[in-house]
């Protein structure tokens, strides 16, 4: 009888393993894709999206810190400004920006993409110009706060995006498109700032207000090209065919669980206030804009500290800039081929920690300009690889609306922290703080690829039934066959 009993019972699983494997294989199928076909779709994608999201996301980034520019070309002489009351201006932007970062994100989807980045992308284009009338110091602390208002939700909605499009192991190159423009602009910036300031003069009108003036013009432009260029529901997108779109209707079929349900959910944001990710996330982010902000800013300042002239030390940031960003798209190329998150933002710090101890302890200025190119690794690759560190391991969408939001948030608070330690020649301060914030970095990295490996390694031993599954969260992210990226 125990015999009959015992062969019953293994019959049955027998015959739900068969059930489930037949069930997985129908699924597969359900949603297969051809891989060659894939490839095509994916550089049509690539094509129709990413010149839009990298005209945008430049044109923000250059928006917001052209002020580094127009510092060296004479901006505090004319509105009667101090030292001090421009590194307040710098950090008063994130003062708005903070707040309505998550915000914006989580509303994506409810105002639709369309909407709500125009409208951003409008709004701060007239600020942007209207900056190249000011006449005091007043005047430039409510540009810098409404700008900041509405770039606030411009990169955590267009990152969202990005995960509306492409699957977890295709996104840090995407990402990277972005940063690459953080770095662009400043490459761009400081050319444009170049030739702009050579208007100084021009109808009776400061070089420096010309450089606002244009590039707010160049925004208004870009304004018109996401309304038409970024649509609502990328897997119908206007330059799909029948075939296409199908085969984006499976993309999403096989990401089910890291995409989720459409419907709104506050139990969603709820799990995710809860998620120990997001807090070593943001902590992370934290410490590399540190980075980010300082040398994106400060840079012509740092480099006129080292006794270049106004014009030199703003084309002599462009291949830094450009440098920063061949290298950041290399390895989100590693990260994104071998699925590795947390090693390789490690590895690009330790270029930045070697930088910044030779802008602190050398005396040559050569050697000096040379770090900069050190430092740039760390400083772009370093925010960029970690946000996507968050987003291929939350799931699903308002679930991880909620994680980047915050997490932008925690980090973009290091934007009112670098307007204050940099404030006077030859920057010791900024770069000391810079150079300890990345190796705090160092640490907390450490921390969060202890973290993910044990809640893997919790999810192998439940799957091979090692364990009873207690954990308190069982969806999305984390369903047991949810492997995180390390």
């Amino acid at each position: 009888m125990a015999a009959t009993k015992a062969d019953s019972l293994d019959n049955a699983e027998k015959s739900a393993s068969g059930l489930e494997n037949n069930l997985s294989s129908e699924t597969d199928e359900e949603f297969y894709v051809d891989p060659v076909k894939e490839v095509k779709l994916l550089a049509k994608l690539d094509l129709a999206f990413t010149p839009v999201i990298m005209l945008v996301y430049l044109s923000c980034f250059l928006d917001r810190s052209n002020i580094g520019n127009v510092k060296v070309a004479g901006i505090l002489t004319d509105i009667h400004a101090t030292d001090s009351q421009f590194s307040t201006a710098v950090s008063i932007f994130y003062a708005t920006y903070v707040v309505f970062e998550s915000p914006a994100a989580i509303l994506m989807k409810k105002v639709t993409p369309r909407v709500i980045l125009t409208t951003l992308c409008a709004v701060w284009s007239l600020t942007t110009i209207f900056t190249g009338f000011i006449t005091n110091v007043g005047g430039l602390y409510t540009t810098r706060l409404i700008l900041g208002a509405c770039e606030a939700g411009l990169f955590p909605c267009l990152n969202l995006y990005l995960t509306m499009v492409y699957r977890r192991e295709e996104q840090a190159k995407r990402v990277a498109y972005l940063f690459s423009c953080a770095a662009l602009s400043g490459a761009f910036g400081g050319l444009l700032a170049y030739a702009l300031l050579q208007m100084d003069g021009v109808s009776g009108q400061a070089g420096w207000r010309w450089v606002y003036i244009i590039e707010g013009c160049f925004s208004i432009l870009v304004a018109v090209i996401v309304f038409y260029g970024l649509p609502n529901d990328p897997t119908n997108a206007w330059f799909l065919n029948t075939e296409e779109r199908e085969m984006m209707r499976c993309r999403n079929g096989q990401r089910q669980k890291y995409l989720g349900s459409e419907k709104f959910s506050w139990e969603e944001i709820r799990i995710e206030l809860r998620d120990p990710k997001l807090y070593l996330s943001g902590l992370i982010q934290f410490m590399q804009d540190i980075l980010l902000y300082g040398f994106s800013t400060f840079l012509p300042s740092i480099l006129k500290a080292m006794n270049y002239n106004t014009l030199q030390s703003n084309y002599l940031t462009i291949p830094v800039y450009l440098w920063g960003a061949i290298i950041f798209l290399c390895l989100a190329w590693v990260s994104d081929r071998y699925e590795i998150r947390g090693p390789i933002v490690m590895f690009a710090n330790i270029f930045g920690i070697i930088g910044y101890v030779l802008l602190l302890t050398v005396k040559q200025n050569g050697v000096k300009y040379f770090a900069t190119y050190l430092c740039a690794v760390a400083v772009y690759v370093g925010p960029g690889i970690n946000l996507t560190w968050l987003n291929v391991n939350v799931a699903p969408h308002y679930r991880r609306a909620t994680a980047i939001g915050l997490q932008q948030t925690m980090g973009n608070t290091a934007g009112a922290v670098a307007g204050q330690i940099y404030r006077a020649a030859p920057y010791k301060l900024g770069n000391s703080f810079s150079l300890g914030a990345l190796c705090l970095s160092q640490c907390l990295i450490a921390g969060k690829i202890w973290y993910v490996r044990k809640e893997n390694a919790v999810k192998e031993r439940i799957m091979r039934g090692e364990v009873e599954d207690k954990r308190r969260v069982r969806t999305g992210d984390g369903e047991v066959d949810f492997r995180y990226h390390i």
